[in-house]
């Protein structure tokens, strides 16, 4: 059932598809995708080109509007938005240790998830292009970061449906092993400590208290995960965009309370941080990152293993703490009490080498669909000199390179950015 409703400025309309899970086998089992569509009230019965928002992630539904403001502003002055909530996030058909405990085994469940990558994603974008827009009409392509990568391999796989793409922090390597992304990486993740201390220089000597705490007394999260010096390590995640390195310090502010043992951790200070931590809200995230790296090769726990090469990151070591990027480690499925009953089936998809190629290099070197992509010269997440080759490797794919901007730039100041790419696409800058 179709449900629509307004909000100052927006027209908002629900879209649910049932799909398959596996498209190659349209009469097998299917789940349920979710779309919100959105466009501006005066222009809600126009006949309107359609843009398609891959959100990042993977494991994040797409963003709920609340306010027709910033990059959806921009789009709305031509556009029918549809946001998709992509398989297993947001309201579609829901991916949690709850779903998934239906499934039965590990085997099961991981056999389930293999259907989860960005080909399926595209593969439902597809089945419901052709349905909402029309089967000889295409749509643009909005990817942000994860959603960038998707559209890279929808231009592989299914460019007879794109008008046109725009990227922002997403150009994936075409070619590129997880070991080597984590290498690049881990680089980028050092340089952000670097900055995050030399802005804040007290906050090294407040970040190896809290270290000390942990390892003298066992500390709860409010969920009653145990925090850890390397799962406190993750806060370095927020780095990557423009505001993550205030939030690390805002947070490491309210650190310590005086109570009736003295001073203790500040459960304001455990909740934030627990907040600040998506792993066990969007386990996908956690189970399927190195997977959206792997073409016909495991990751076998990638970025623990190349974190060896980068012992400076050791919790022990002298010198300020440093803190980790967007890596994914095994100890998380025995940390994380939502991972916890996930620990076996992401073991058997660390070890599984049978993922699809993602990127056809000779269709992507023949590319007819004009685009544009930003390039964010700091990009924690998505290292520049594999995002440059890329682009290079793309006929009618312009790249801004920029290093006014971080990952987080549709976020920060999204009308601008897409505005800028949008004219890049067609040319008209």
């Amino acid at each position: 059932m179709t449900t629509t409703h307004s909000l100052p400025g927006l027209v908002l309309t629900d879209h649910w598809f049932d799909l398959p899970l596996d498209h190659s086998r349209p009469d097998g089992p299917t789940l349920s995708v979710y779309g919100r569509e959105v466009v501006a009230p005066q222009k809600r019965n126009d006949n309107l080109p359609w843009l398609l928002f891959l959100q990042g992630g993977p494991g994040f539904g797409a963003p709920r509007p609340l306010t027709a403001s910033g990059w959806l502003k921009r789009a709305m002055q031509e556009f029918r938005i549809f946001l998709l909530d992509q398989r297993g996030t947001g309201r579609s058909s829901p991916v949690n240790r709850q779903s998934l405990a239906r499934l039965g085994s590990p085997r099961q469940q991981a056999d389930y998830l293999k259907h989860f990558r960005a080909d399926a994603i595209v593969q439902d974008a597809e089945w419901i292009r052709r349905r909402l827009v029309g089967e000889e009409i295409g749509w643009s392509v909005l990817g942000q970061s994860y959603g960038g990568f998707c559209a890279v391999h929808y231009l592989s796989a299914a460019p007879e449906g794109l008008k046109e793409v725009f990227i922002t922090g997403g150009l994936p390597s075409l070619t590129a092993t997880a070991d080597e992304v984590y290498r690049a990486t881990y680089r980028r993740v050092l340089e952000q400590n670097d900055l995050y201390y030399r802005r804040y220089p007290g906050d090294a000597e407040r970040v190896r208290r809290v270290v000390e705490m942990l390892r003298q007394q066992e500390v709860l999260l409010p969920s009653g995960d145990l925090l850890t010096p390397h799962r406190l390590q993750q806060l370095g995640l927020a780095f990557g965009a423009s505001d993550g390195r205030e939030q690390v310090h805002y947070l490491f502010e309210q650190a310590f309370v005086a109570g009736s043992r003295g001073e203790e951790l500040n459960y304001a200070f455990l909740s934030d941080l627990e907040g600040m931590q998506s792993f066990n809200t969007n386990p996908i995230f956690a189970i399927l990152h190195e997977s959206i790296y792997c073409q016909e090769f495991a990751s076998n726990w990638s970025a623990q293993r190349v974190r060896a090469e980068y012992p400076q990151f050791a919790p022990e070591q002298d010198g300020p703490l440093l803190f980790t990027g967007e890596m994914i480690y095994p100890w998380m499925f025995e940390e994380y009490g939502e991972l916890q009953p996930l620990r076996e089936t992401a073991e058997l998809l660390a070890v599984d080498g049978d993922w699809p190629r993602l990127y056809n290099v000779e269709k992507l070197a023949r590319n007819q669909v004009p685009g544009a992509a930003a390039v964010y010269y700091d990009d924690m997440y998505v290292d520049r000199s594999f995002s440059t080759e890329t682009a290079r490797s793309i006929p009618n794919l312009r790249m801004w390179i920029t290093n006014e901007y971080e990952h987080n730039a549709l976020r920060a100041d999204g009308e601008v950015v897409l505005d800028r790419l949008i004219q890049m696409a067609r040319g008209e800058r």
